[in-house]
């Protein structure tokens, strides 16, 4: 309560908040806003909340009045009482923000710490289902302290896209409505169900749940106090345009055929780290930094009456050259940032190499799903493949257009920094699906526009070596990113490292810490190099420079986003001249 209210100080004078945070605070179970009578810290750096017991029968749930709580009538279908298989009992709820929003959301029946916490979905979501990745090991998340919501988004299963035609007001929800409504609703449900509102609202996603993330800091800064954003989809028509169809498009021969079949990506990553697994001054056969890693595919080309099977023929070499320079149209200008696959990430690029001919690829299937229903505004054509993309400044243009509702790019968060929020962006050196540089360039975005320094104050950024696409990968691959934001939150520690581990076989192998960017962690020189206690911190000299010089850079910017709204089968933009228009 005290931090709802302290985060939004600006609405209300010094006087009126201290009373009411006073007020509020006892009533809740938080002592008091009193520097003095604040809760206990606990080690891991959150608060020791006051447990509450819930103020309603689970049953009870479905007669709740929730008229007025958010822009549409909704729909409690069920609750019920869960206890089995579960680290503690809980009150599961499933119902409906209409038009189609389906929603649960999970109220522990005992102890729960006065956290919300709201999980995002993957791809084109499409399912209602709590998954807390990377923040699965947070303490109250394990101990099943939270309550706890997520949203299919506005529309059910149907992964090929079609969900989206003629059906605009799903393509809003998908957007960016969903998530705000659920929390709205989510909110409201577990305050009449405890009889207390949350002291502190949190959201985690990877992928599409961290452009989801980015979104709601961006469009309702006052929904969270805290997020961490993983891997994000920000740029998604570029991404699920440009970015997978180049993936398709520059491994294909004059005859439709595949040049690089994924037998020979075990042969590209041992040269990768034969090149640069040693720059970081540790052989471990991981990439701290894998943009200081200058390897050139064609060493690897075949030499005179050589094994075929343990070299590349120029035109293979060719196909790794350019997958992992981006998508570029025949003039050589730029569609996406400089960097589309970071080295190191190779193994994974069974994502859009195939194993054999005929076979249809990851990367495809995203890019048609996407561009066939939703990519391009008001805009429906099942027949619609690959080779309808435009490779050209034009077609670039024509493209993105829907990013203006799609895409949550906009680096001006301060109505976030001056609700007191607090962000975690993370994302792997070796995401096979996302490039880092799409963050890095966010990053780099918010920094130009907010100041340096007052990113710092509510912001950090950590890349994760070895990690693929939300996990996996070859580095130490599993850590807790919501437990660093909630005690950012609740007591203000600042985020100084995040230790991720490694699992074989049940057994714990490594751990490796990672440092808010643009740190490293660098051995100390004693102990085992895969024990996280022997590496320090150190912040690179000569820091490496992105180029960031390509034509969505533009993109970039606190302008482009429109509201949407649903007229019949159509989506109607306002304001209806968007920056896209007008820059493109």
């Amino acid at each position: 309560m005290y931090r709802y209210l302290r985060s939004r100080k600006s609405l209300l004078s010094g006087a009126i908040v201290v009373a009411m945070v006073a007020s509020l605070a006892t009533a809740s179970g938080v002592a008091s806003a009193h520097p003095d009578h604040r809760p206990p810290v606990t080690a891991a750096g959150l608060l020791d909340l006051p447990a509450l017991a819930p103020a309603l029968d689970c049953s009870a749930v479905t007669g709740l009045d929730l008229r007025g709580v958010t822009d549409a009538p909704v729909t409690i279908a069920s609750a019920t009482l869960v206890s089995a298989n579960t680290a503690a009992p809980y009150c599961e709820v499933r119902g409906t923000i209409a038009p189609a929003n389906t929603i649960v959301l999970r109220l522990p029946v005992d102890g729960w710490t006065q956290r919300y916490v709201q999980t995002g979905c993957g791809g084109e979501c499409g399912s209602s289902n709590i998954n807390f990745g990377q923040a699965s090991n947070c303490p109250p998340v394990v101990a099943g302290q939270v309550a706890v919501a997520t949203t299919d988004m506005g529309h059910q299963g149907q992964n090929d896209g079609s969900w989206a035609a003629d059906n605009p007001q799903a393509q809003i929800d998908f957007s960016y409505r969903g998530v705000h409504v659920t929390a709205q609703v989510a909110k409201a449900i577990i305050t009449k169900f405890y009889g207390h509102r949350p002291a502190f609202s949190y959201f985690t996603g990877c992928s599409d749940g961290g452009r989801e993330a980015l979104m709601e800091a961006q469009r309702y800064p006052g929904d969270f106090d805290g997020i961490a954003a993983g891997a994000p989809a920000n740029d998604m028509v570029v991404q699920n345009t440009y970015h997978h169809a180049w993936n398709v498009l520059t491994n294909l021969d004059d005859n439709g055929k595949y040049i690089l079949l994924s037998a020979k990506l075990p042969l590209i990553h041992r040269a990768v780290l034969a090149a640069c697994d040693k720059l970081d001054g540790l052989v471990d056969g991981l990439l701290d930094d894998p943009r200081r890693c200058d390897f050139d595919p064609y060493t690897l080309v075949c030499k005179k009456a050589q094994d075929a099977s343990t070299c590349l023929t120029p035109a293979e070499a060719g196909v790794v050259r350019r997958l992992h320079d981006g998508a570029v149209t025949a003039k050589g200008d730029r569609l996406e940032p400089a960097i589309s696959h970071e080295w190191g990430s190779e193994l994974d690029w069974t994502l859009f190499i195939p194993a054999a001919q005929g076979q249809t690829v990851g990367s495809q299937m995203f890019v048609e799903s996407f561009a066939r229903y939703l990519g391009f505004t008001n805009y429906v054509n099942p027949n619609w493949t690959l080779q309808d993309l435009k490779l050209t400044v034009q077609g670039f243009w024509e493209t993105v257009q829907s990013s203006s509702y799609l895409s949550a790019m906009d680096p001006d968060l301060t109505g976030f920094k001056e609700s007191g929020g607090k962000l975690l962006l993370w994302h792997g050196w070796e995401d096979q699906h996302i490039s880092p540089q799409g963050t890095l360039e966010y990053w780099d975005a918010l920094r130009s526009s907010v100041g340096g320094s007052a990113v710092d104050s509510f912001a950090k950024l950590f890349l994760f070596p070895g990690v693929a696409h939300c996990g996996g990968g070859e580095g130490p691959n599993t850590f807790d990113v919501l437990t660093p934001v909630m005690a950012w939150t609740e007591s203000g520690r600042v985020p100084s490292k995040i230790v991720a581990t490694r699992t074989d076989n049940g057994t714990v192998t490594r751990t490796r810490p990672v440092f808010p960017y643009p740190a490293v962690a660098r051995y100390d020189g004693s102990g085992s190099i895969d024990d996280a206690s022997n590496f320090v911190s150190v912040t690179p000299r000569q820091p490496v420079r992105d180029d960031f010089r390509w034509l969505g850079s533009r993109l970039f910017s606190s302008d482009y986003q429109v509201v949407a709204k649903a007229v019949g089968t159509r989506l109607v933009l306002r304001p209806a001249q968007t920056w896209l228009t007008r820059r493109g």
